[in-house]
């Protein structure tokens, strides 16, 4: 039934609007477990790239959209407010750290609220210039694409005023040396970059990913973001961090720089944002979203049906105490990768914070060359396995864990032990690679 259904799917549906990874089509997802057309579990890893941080089909979060379409299914909130989304923003305000004036802005996906900062940090700044990391992702649109650094994008030619510079990754760092690694990054943005294409007095915002997600989950050294917030307020540029993927409790604090007391001048939302529904946000100095009147608006932003799912989202992180779970089941779920690297040459490296997990798959651990294919396959394996992960990096070679928050001990152990036998299964060469071949590389 999938392969009757993915070849309906594969006439109709547009391959602009595809990542596969295998051959899955799904009819029903409740907490961690989805179910396929045929009616196969799978224990998902992946949380629909990390929506579903609070699990699939939340009780709560189903009432309240009934509640709310029932009593009042749309307004624009552009023209006609209703008091929904200013409880949503009093919110994200509460939890936004910044002891300055802050507001919000509303719209449906990370890419346009990455746009939102595209657009509108230069403009309040009165700087034409901004500043983002190779390896990142932040989102689809013209203005998004151009922030981003990462190779799905480079098809496409953004925005001039963006200049990308290299991210501080531990595993592989980009001028060879991971002594003094921070130093170099910064010494490279302050020593070549300002004095050359991109002078500070014309950088209005650096955006960046707390911990860099599609470019290969790269957790940053402890003490670069605090170097790089000390840079920016020394030369008054705006701190942005995109915190689509790894944001509301993921890395065990409400967001990734949290871990390193840094305070952004504007915080960017979306993914889980909406507990499944579409919904995206940008937490910022007033004067970066007051900077012009209807510049940058949709007319579904912030509706009420995805504005009450949201607040209840928030709601239950905290009831559920989520963000405790993500940081403990974390630690647990690293330690026992860390178990299976012993025993597997091809994992060159595990690194995240709380469930936001990369593992990194390499052909040899001294050379650290990419293993593409094999990842591919262990994924493949995986899902054949009723296990479903993806994998990202620039390379197509780390393995992204990001499930549920609300995810078991026990299940961690099942995920083990699925990882446990696809590798086994890789090296005693029992995995189709053919079949694989169609689902290598994005």
């Amino acid at each position: 039934m999938n392969r009757s259904f993915l070849s309906t799917e594969d006439s109709v549906i547009a391959d602009s609007l595809k990542i596969r990874f295998y051959p899955i089509s799904v009819k029903t997802a409740n907490g961690t477990r989805i179910k396929d057309q045929s009616g196969k579990e799978y224990l998902d890893l992946a949380a629909g790239w990390a929506v579903a941080n609070i699990g699939y089909g939340h009780s709560r979060i189903s009432h309240k959209i009934k509640e709310k379409y029932d009593t009042l299914s749309f307004t624009s909130q552009l023209s006609a407010p209703e008091p929904t989304m200013v409880s949503l923003a009093q919110k994200l305000i509460e939890i936004t750290p910044g002891d300055f004036p802050k507001k919000v802005w509303f719209g449906h996906s990370g890419s346009d609220a990455n746009d939102c900062i595209a657009k509108l940090v230069p403009l309040e700044k009165k700087r034409a210039r901004m500043i983002s990391f190779m390896g990142s992702y932040h989102g689809q649109t013209m203005g998004s694409l151009s922030l981003s650094g990462h190779p799905a994008q480079s098809g496409f030619i953004g925005s001039g005023n963006v200049v990308k510079i290299p991210y501080p990754n531990p595993y592989r760092p980009p001028f060879g040396k991971t002594d003094r690694l921070s130093d170099q990054v910064i010494e490279y943005l302050e020593q070549e970059v300002f004095k050359t294409i991109c002078p500070p007095e014309d950088t209005a915002g650096i955006i960046i990913e707390g911990i860099q997600s599609d470019g290969g989950l790269i957790v940053p050294p402890d003490d670069f973001l605090p170097r790089l917030q000390e840079l920016c307020r020394r030369y008054d540029i705006n701190l942005i961090f995109d915190e689509v993927k790894v944001g509301l409790g993921r890395t065990g604090k409400w967001f990734s720089f949290d871990h390193s007391d840094v305070v952004p001048d504007a915080v960017v939302l979306g993914k889980s944002l909406g507990g499944g529904l579409p919904i995206s946000s940008v937490i910022a100095r007033k004067e970066i979203l007051d900077v012009g009147t209807g510049i940058h608006m949709f007319t579904m932003s912030g509706n009420p049906v995805c504005s009450a799912a949201s607040l209840e989202n928030l709601q239950i992180i905290e009831d559920e105490k989520l963000i405790e779970n993500a940081r403990v089941n974390g630690d647990y779920f690293m330690g026992l990768l860390k178990e299976l690297q012993e025993k597997y040459e091809l994992i060159g490296d595990i690194r995240g914070k709380g469930l936001a997990i990369g593992v990194e798959l390499v052909e040899n651990r001294e050379t650290r060359i990419p293993a593409a294919e094999k990842t591919a396959a262990i994924c493949y394996r995986c899902y054949e396995l009723g296990l479903l992960v993806f994998y990202v990096g620039i390379h197509s070679n780390v393995i992204e864990i990001t499930p549920p928050l609300t995810i078991t001990k026990n299940e961690i152990d099942l995920a083990i032990s699925i990882f446990d036998q696809a590798f086994s299964d890789l090296e005693q060469q029992k995995i189709n690679l053919d079949l694989v071949k169609e689902y290598a590389g994005w």
